[in-house]
């Protein structure tokens, strides 16, 4: 498995700013429960990186505010019975966190008003229910 982690096009992390602690997962198991050390916690501390821009760091920071401890981005990774997978899982799901941390924001929805024709159609499709419920009300001038 190579040590870079590639985010995106423009930014690769390099294995040394990686940190990997392993650890026995929780939940069920085999024979092995006991031995071992599959589930995988990999860091990335984001305040002290050397790789990343100060305006990319700046929007890592503010929009996984709450996911940082100490400007460090962890990423716990128990789901497979495999250390390799559960490597390979978590360096997947931190590359996804970065690349949308990392990319630029919406740009903001312009409210528009409805057109004529789609106000018309609205108000076509109103009368033509308000006559079907109509027609289902009796005839309150018949005293029969």
């Amino acid at each position: 498995m190579p040590d870079d982690l590639r985010v995106n096009g423009w930014l690769v992390i390099p294995g040394s700013e990686l940190h990997e602690r392993f650890s026995r997962s929780s939940g069920p198991g085999g024979q092995s429960v006991n031995t071992a050390d599959s589930r995988v916690e990999l860091s990335f501390d984001v305040a002290r990186s050397s790789v990343l821009p100060s305006w990319a760091q700046a929007r890592i920071t503010e929009r996984l505010a709450s996911r940082l401890s100490g400007g460090v981005l962890t990423i716990a990774a128990s789901e497979q019975r495999s250390q390799l997978a559960n490597r390979q899982g978590a360096r997947a799901r931190l590359a996804a966190l970065l690349r949308d941390a990392v990319a630029p924001p919406q740009r903001p929805r312009v409210p528009t008003r409805p057109g004529r024709a789609a106000n018309e159609r609205r108000l076509e499709t109103k009368r033509r229910r308000s006559a079907v419920k109509r027609g289902r009300r009796p005839d309150r001038r018949d005293p029969e």
